[in-house]
């Protein structure tokens, strides 16, 4: 091989590994995306048209934010017709103790493997059978708005 040869050959290769230097450095960042030009048959909408697009009207019946201290006083006011303070309280720590223990149930459920994967399946499963049994067919969806009917009689009946 003459030096002119082992030149050119040396220059070549120099040529190819120089380039992808940059993006060896880089190889912890992200990859660059391709740029997509936009197409050409979007129309471009008009200044006024666009304007007018996103005009909004002021209404006269707009009220202003509410008023903090007027917030408190009608929730005090409220408070203080409450006539089973106890148990109202009771019930509303209830209610946070239970979002709060079904939080950590549903982390700890999490955690384990296949746990979440078959708990998908399985709600996936009755989703499936619900519409089928009650929204597929005409006389189902009839039969599935009596029993809501009914049931919303028995919750607001005394």
């Amino acid at each position: 091989m003459t030096t002119t040869a082992a030149t050119a050959t040396s220059m070549a290769s120099t040529a190819v590994i120089l380039p992808r230097l940059p993006t060896l450095l880089r190889r912890t960042a992200l990859p660059n995306l391709p740029s997509r030009p936009f197409p050409t048959s979007i129309k471009l909408v008009s200044e006024s048209r666009r304007s007018s697009l996103f005009r909004v009207k002021a209404s006269e019946d707009a009220s202003s934010p509410p008023d903090a201290n007027e917030l408190f006083t009608d929730l005090k006011e409220k408070w203080d017709a409450v006539e089973n303070k106890p148990t109202v309280i009771i019930y509303g720590g209830g209610g946070v103790v239970a979002i709060w223990l079904s939080s950590v149930i549903i982390g700890a459920i999490n955690k384990v493997p296949l746990l979440p994967n078959i708990m998908e399946l399985v709600g996936l499963g009755y989703t499936g059978w619900f519409v089928y049994r009650y929204l597929l067919f005409e006389s189902s969806r009839k039969e599935l708005g009596t029993t809501i009917e009914s049931i919303k009689k028995e919750i607001t009946e005394p």
